[in-house]
């Protein structure tokens, strides 16, 4: 049942980033249509009316009228508001795939047995960090809702705007304690291979020599 849940909230992760980016790079491609088409448009009917050219610069003026009547000044607010909440929970997307970026200098010069303890500590003071967060951002937005208070462009309440911190910062809270509990069982913690392409089951080869040798080696022993 618990792998059934976190097999969910995975997929709800992913499908929420994945439909956030889509739908900002849809609204932004369609945003910076209408800015400079409403601008080409004018500037192509007084052209053709310039050269005496039939038909076109009625053509041209009904396109501009059509433009100008649609207003999208709420574009730019709602993709912003739409990659804070992409950025929030790609950050815990970030802790459960390991594609944050980390320095493993000092740690990997701790003995090999005192570097566990070390890990565990790290992942829990990013957990305990988050979490501080996430409560810190819920009674923010508590006393946010209770303001009232609308966005600009949208007018839209701005306690849904800022609900993406406690709820990012949440889980990103629960992915710490879930990689921190993995790592102290098995020991292994999630790693990003940069050279894998998903959809593609072949191993791409690693292009440094060095790391080639030391895993041909590794294979052998």
């Amino acid at each position: 049942m618990l792998k059934v849940l976190n097999r969910g909230l995975d997929h709800l992760e992913e499908g929420l980033i994945a439909a956030l980016i889509a739908a900002a790079t849809a609204l932004i491609f369609v945003a910076v249509l209408h800015r400079y088409g409403t601008g080409l448009s004018i500037d192509a009917s007084k052209w053709t009316a310039a050269h005496g050219v039939p038909w076109l610069p009625g053509i041209f003026n009904g396109i501009y009228s059509w433009l100008a009547s649609l207003n999208l000044s709420w574009a730019q607010e709602l993709c912003i508001y739409m990659f804070i909440w992409m950025a929030k929970f790609g950050a815990a997307y970030g802790v459960r795939t390991g594609i944050h970026v980390g320095v493993d200098l000092l740690v990997n010069r701790v003995p090999a047995r005192s570097r566990k303890q070390v890990i565990l500590f790290s992942l829990l003071c990013g957990a305990f960090f988050t979490g501080m967060i996430a409560t810190f951002g819920g009674s923010f937005v508590s006393a946010m809702f209770k303001t009232g208070q609308q966005s600009n462009d949208l007018e839209a309440p701005m306690w849904i705007v800022y609900l993406a911190i406690p709820l990012g910062s949440g889980l990103m809270c629960f992915r710490f304690l879930q990689v921190a509990w993995s790592y102290y069982r098995t020991g292994e913690l999630p790693h990003h291979n940069e050279a894998h392409v998903e959809g593609l089951d072949a191993e791409v080869p690693d292009l440094h020599p060095a790391a080639g040798r030391a895993k041909a080696a590794g294979d052998r022993g």
